[in-house]
């Protein structure tokens, strides 16, 4: 047991190194970065162009709907990464699975499409 968390002290001392120089940095910015705000500095930058409406408006549903879609098949190509690499181990329970995990998505997609979520106005 202890050989295997021996295995991970590296790992977590880069995140602990990692953690701190960030940390550092920050603080440092901090404590001895110039501090001169004015107007032009505090408003709010678009692209160059003035900004129309306020930050605090509401979106459209659909903006949510895109994003957890984009979530979802996001998902589905990190589900189908490991299995393309280990295809020929996995034989055909492995690609029987791997065909009903993809149908359930298609017809979700389908569902979705019907229901015109991905249609914008």
């Amino acid at each position: 047991m202890m050989e295997i968390l021996q295995n991970y002290i590296p790992i977590f001392l880069m995140m602990a190194v990692a953690l701190g120089v960030g940390l550092f940095m920050g603080k440092a910015n901090e404590l001895f970065g110039p501090r001169r705000p004015n107007e032009e500095k505090l408003s709010t930058y678009e692209s160059g162009m003035e900004p129309v409406r306020t930050a605090h408006e509401r979106f459209s549903v659909k903006y949510y709907l895109v994003a957890m879609l984009f979530i979802v098949f996001d998902i589905e190509v990190v589900f189908l990464y490991p299995w393309a690499v280990s295809y020929k181990k996995l034989g055909l329970f492995g690609f029987v699975t791997m065909f009903a995990f993809v149908a359930v998505l298609l017809i979700g997609l389908y569902f979705i499409w019907k229901k015109g979520v991905l249609e914008w106005d």
